[in-house]
């Protein structure tokens, strides 16, 4: 894959237009569900203390917000895509093959991704195995052979009998989601990597690795419940037998209302996230369109403004919000990267 520009909002200064963009007055930001609560709050503090209007941010999920920002340029595209996950190959290609030839990618921080259930339920601690065995769609015989039958698990206890007797239900976002994609990668897939002799196939056969080891079952058990995380919270609280995935942020506004599993023994904290001892973290980005710079007023701010100790620093006020800051020294480096282009008409 080409090297995205990383991490470099010096990158925003670089490509000229190959399309013209009329002027907008805002700017127009979409993607991630995760992402979306920092972005909200961000754009409202920037929109508030200097001359432009506060962009428009819309939650479409980093799926439908990477084939919105790769359609091409002009007014009618987004200047800005959030994701709770990195751009995938063939978005970048759609994007290259669609005139959208400079992009900037920014890391603004971590976050994890939870098992939740409502406050007045048992609080679980699920192993990635626990996982695995719950929610994909082919997994190893119960008998002990080393064979694949469809998922037969229909409540906790059968998995693990220190888990209650509950039907295994589970909401959680749609495969458009990054959150659905990480969820995928590090917790099912990282449950079906304890079995040995699955785990060895993806040295035989990556494809068929992969399709055994991220898929979903499709039987009702895991309810795909859209890109709204709030509404995910909502059903939890009327279900206390469900369990919910989505970000940490959300599971952190919401503490009155749910609780998050623990996972390998660790409960999902600031601390355990920041940390890596959670094993189901992630980074968060945002992509800019470097096309749309100098065109559509207001884009320079807003990323300086992002990436502001005072936003996503240490003791910023998106980690009130529940984001998980760069280390003292990946901020620095990106906001050097913003000073060495003060002198240039931001």
């Amino acid at each position: 894959m080409k090297k995205i520009l990383l991490s470099a909002v010096a990158a925003l200064a670089m490509g000229g237009m190959t399309q013209a963009v009329q002027a907008r007055d805002l700017v127009a930001v979409v993607g991630s569900s995760t992402v979306y609560p920092f972005a909200i709050v961000v754009a409202e503090n920037f929109g508030r203390t200097g001359p432009f209007k506060t962009p428009k941010i819309e939650s479409t999920g980093s799926g439908g917000g990477m084939k919105l920002f790769c359609e091409g340029l002009g007014v009618n595209t987004p200047d800005v895509t959030n994701a709770s996950r990195r751009m995938k190959m063939s978005e970048y290609e759609m994007c290259q093959e669609n005139g959208v030839k400079e992009i900037t990618e920014v890391l603004i921080g971590y976050d994890g991704i939870v098992l939740a259930n409502a406050r007045q339920s048992q609080q679980l601690d699920l192993s990635l195995r626990d996982i695995f065995l719950a929610l994909a769609k082919d997994v190893p015989n119960p008998d002990g052979s080393e064979e694949l039958v469809p998922n037969p698990y229909k409540t906790w206890n059968e998995i693990n009998k220190n888990l209650p007797k509950t039907e295994i239900e589970v909401m959680g976002p749609p495969p458009t989601s990054g959150t659905r994609d990480a969820f995928n990668e590090l917790a099912i897939e990282g449950g079906c990597k304890t079995f040995p002799w699955l785990k060895a196939i993806k040295s035989e056969d990556k494809n068929r690795y992969k399709a055994i080891c991220r898929s979903v079952r499709e039987d009702g058990a895991y309810v795909e419940a859209g890109e709204n995380d709030n509404l995910i919270v909502q059903k939890l609280e009327a279900n206390p037998d469900a369990l919910g995935v989505f970000g940490f942020s959300f599971l952190d506004q919401n503490a009155d209302k749910v609780q998050g599993s623990k996972i390998g023994g660790q409960a999902p904290t600031f601390d355990s996230i920041a940390t890596g001892d959670y094993p189901v973290s992630r980074p968060l980005y945002f992509y800019v369109k470097n096309a749309h710079v100098g065109k559509v007023p207001g884009i320079e701010g807003y990323v300086r403004e992002f990436v502001s100790a005072k936003a996503s620093g240490q003791e910023g006020y998106l980690t009130e919000k529940g984001l998980i800051p760069l280390s003292p020294k990946e901020h620095r480096e990106m906001e050097k990267s913003v000073r060495q282009f003060e002198s240039m008409n931001w």
